[in-house]
């Protein structure tokens, strides 16, 4: 493995002034009564940031009630004039990518050589959702009943609560945001306490282009501010990105007000790898599918499941390829991997590891600090593991991969199916009529042939089983942030048939 050390030429300095240290609401940066506050931590140094704020329920009050007061005057905007402030808005961080990229690595540890992909990301997908939001589809309106017109209305829910994980800030509060804002509902997002910055830097851009009242942001702890928002009278929808236990906290939460939810949960993918594949061409893949954001992403390539005649030439590649890796801190343009995002997830993954070595995996690749301070964990191999073992069934959500042996394709496709996660999983073969056929059998949201890891704004993005329901991106997106009205008209009593 290739690695680096930090050093003074790419560590990464604040830059205070494009730092907000406020919870954004109604149109104006506020004060939270806690002076306090949440340390903000770099992972590749250890070094404090800043403090935000740690918003309480009073935060939460006076958010969603200037939420509550913009939803009806934003949901009557013509759908034009939504999407030309979410172009705007769009426009802001296709001009902001420097500053944005730089928070999020200093943040959230994203190798600034990649990292401004994901901003180019979040424009697009305000931009997708600026067009989708004036093509709300509904049912013909007819006659179908006798003497009367049936109309179909889909329409905004109201305020949206928002509540957005540490491990792709930006993109991932923008890739809820522009659906919401697009279908006229308006919004309270909380960002992760981890990493706050790029969703405050986000507000900063937003302030003059969206209304007061539309697009509030507040920080804070999950367990208070996220808390509050969850189970809120005056919140009609949350849409969460967390774990799989975070989301049944808040749908428990959110159920005591029968509030709409949408849930993004973990994920445990499998790469399925039958006899037949390119090794080379599976090895590379996963270079990217299981290590990309030091995988810390809830369709990393986790579980490679392999048929036994192409084993050992896999096994081979992969190692080849996780060997070159570059792994070192986010502020060199170099990097390839840069460090876990916080320390009590460190942590976390450290302790799967050990244990799985306690119960007879081994490691192959990795396992260590990959410099020996801040938040890094090596890209790491693990072979000889019961499929029933906790490294196999749970998600570990770090840069850990695990091969297992499969005797066929059938087998393959049932230890794949074998979990309690469902969001994302891949196929590898030459033959087109099996890999539809494995497409067909896995039960997963996202199925990918021949690659792992792929997405665009146009198509769905949501999990079965474990993983959650609901769907990101596309127009299905919108389903979740509108409801459907029928409004009956009775028609005059002309005589005529």
């Amino acid at each position: 493995m290739s690695s680096s050390s930090t050093d003074t030429s790419t560590a990464l300095q604040p830059a205070t002034e494009l730092i907000e240290n406020r919870n954004y609401i109604d149109g104006s940066w506020v004060d939270a009564a806690d002076e306090v506050g949440l340390e903000v931590i770099d992972p590749a140094t250890e070094d404090v940031i800043t403090r935000v704020p740690a918003a309480g329920e009073p935060e939460v009050d006076l958010a969603v009630a200037a939420a509550r007061r913009a939803s009806g005057p934003w949901s009557r905007r013509p759908p034009r004039e939504r999407a030309d402030l979410l172009m705007a808005l769009a426009d802001r961080i296709d001009a902001d990518v420097a500053e944005l990229s730089r928070l999020e690595t200093l943040n959230a540890g994203h190798p600034i050589g990649v990292v401004g992909g994901e901003m180019r990301s979040a424009a697009d997908r305000l931009r997708f959702f600026a067009g989708a939001g004036r093509c709300l589809e509904g049912r013909a309106a007819g006659e179908y009943a006798a003497g009367y017109t049936s109309i179909i209305r889909r329409e905004a829910i109201g305020v949206a609560g928002l509540i957005t994980p540490w491990n792709y800030p930006l993109l991932t509060a923008v890739t809820k945001l522009a659906p919401a804002l697009a279908a006229g509902n308006s919004v309270v997002l909380k960002p992760s306490e981890q990493t706050p910055l790029s969703t405050l830097r986000l507000a900063a851009l937003a302030a003059d282009v969206l209304p007061p009242g539309v697009h509030n942001v507040l920080t804070g702890l999950g367990s208070v501010a996220g808390a509050a928002i969850a189970r809120h009278a005056d919140i009609d929808l949350i849409s969460l990105t967390g774990g799989t236990q975070t989301g049944r906290d808040v749908a428990a939460r959110a159920a005591q007000t029968l509030k709409r939810v949408h849930l993004e949960l973990g994920g445990k993918a499998p790469a399925v790898v039958l006899d037949d594949a390119d090794p080379a061409e599976v090895a590379r893949s996963l270079r990217a599918a299981s290590f990309w954001n030091a995988g810390q992403d809830c369709s990393a390539a986790a579980r490679v499941i392999v048929t036994r005649r192409a084993y050992d030439d896999v096994m081979a590649a992969l190692l080849s390829e996780v060997g070159t890796l570059h792994v070192g801190p986010p502020a060199d343009p170099a990097v390839e991997m840069g460090p876990l995002t916080h320390e009590r997830h460190r942590d976390a993954v450290v302790g799967f590891l050990e244990r799985a070595v306690a119960a007879g995996g081994r490691i192959v690749a990795g396992g260590g600090n990959a410099t020996g301070h801040g938040y890094f964990v090596e890209p790491t191999v693990m072979v000889d593991v019961d499929h029933h073992s906790e490294i196999v069934q749970r998600e570990v959500f770090g840069p850990v991969v695990t091969v297992q042996r499969a005797d066929d394709d059938g087998h393959a496709l049932q230890l794949a199916n074998d979990v309690e996660y469902g969001l994302g999983a891949s196929v590898f073969t030459r033959d087109v009529g099996v890999a539809m056929d494995a497409a067909r059998r896995l039960d997963f949201g996202t199925v990918w042939i021949n690659d792992h890891g792929a997405v665009t704004a146009e198509m769905p993005w949501g999990g079965f089983k474990q993983s959650g329901h609901g769907k990101e991106r596309s127009v299905y997106s919108l389903e979740e942030y509108t409801q459907i009205k029928h409004v009956m008209i009775k028609l005059p009593d002309s005589g005529a048939s």
